[in-house]
């Protein structure tokens, strides 16, 4: 009983300690996020029809299906170029190392906004690439690289390559090199050790890196606005649309409410198969 007394005072002090971020959270996000599901169902007046809309509008079920395509396309190729870049960084000479952690890092100090109007400057109909391609004689007519899916597709796989590379390479740095050299010295060639053995080692961060990307591209905006031009409109967007610009604040809450649901669940997965407790370096 007396050690129980003793550990109170400790215990209280780390509560009072931790209570101020998810007061934070309440205040921040699950108010807010309350206020949003009260809409769904009470704008114009009170019922379920917006939550019926979700799966009956075909401009709403047009848009889910179209940013569902694209994060999954988005995801695969960002999750792939990204286990390259992590495995040069882990794994490569010192020089290696030093040009991927420059390539890795630097972007994080470059704004989306920026980065979006980047790639319009190198996409666009007269940008550098339809002017030296015609230039160069490769093609006649300037390619359509930008206000379509492309583009966002081209957009959001350079913003979010970086973002996969941290957990992968943090699970990448897990693995114990001894095991590595025990499967050579029984005969494992290179690609037989990196198949069979170092790329399941590495399972955990394929899936945290999968996850955190899907998360991430579900809730993009600026980069499909900017890139898509109106073209490719994705969840995001048609939720700004139907606030800013032709009001239906009751559907676009109801849209919003569904994301949470389903990135909620995403992050679910992520907790239950990626264990983030592996993923730090």
């Amino acid at each position: 009983m007396s050690t129980a007394l003793k550990a109170a005072p400790g215990r209280l002090q780390r509560a009072l300690l931790i209570a101020p971020l998810p007061l934070l959270l309440v205040l921040a996000y699950v108010i807010p996020f309350l206020g949003v599901a009260r809409w769904s169902v009470t704008l114009p007046r009170f019922g379920f029809d917006h939550y019926g809309a979700l799966v009956s509008d075909a401009l709403v079920i047009s848009v889910f299906v179209r940013t569902t395509r694209i994060c999954l396309v988005v995801t695969a190729i960002a999750v792939t170029l990204a286990y390259i870049m992590a495995y040069v960084w882990v794994r490569g000479t010192p020089r290696q190392r030093l040009a991927m952690e420059f390539c890795v890092l630097v972007p994080f100090w470059i704004s989306v906004l920026t980065r979006a109007f980047g790639w319009v400057a190198l996409l666009a109909n007269r940008g550098l690439i339809n002017s030296w391609g015609q230039s160069l004689g490769l093609f006649d007519q300037p390619l359509a690289l930008v206000h379509n899916e492309f583009g966002v597709i081209v957009g959001m796989t350079h913003y979010l390559v970086s973002v996969a590379v941290l957990p992968l390479a943090s699970s990448m740095r897990r693995v114990d090199d001894r095991v590595l050299m025990a499967a050579r010295g029984l005969g494992a060639s290179r690609l037989r050790t990196f198949w069979s053995v170092f790329l399941p080692m590495t399972q955990a961060g394929i899936i945290g890196a999968t996850l955190l990307v899907l998360v991430f591209a579900l809730g993009f905006f600026i980069t499909p606005a900017v890139l898509g031009g109106g073209r490719a409109v994705m969840v995001a967007e048609l939720v700004y649309v139907r606030i800013f610009q032709s009001p239906d604040w009751g559907l676009a809450a109801a849209i919003s409410v569904a994301m949470v649901v389903v990135v909620g669940g995403l992050l679910a997965l992520f907790v239950r198969f990626a264990k983030p407790k592996d993923l730090v370096g």
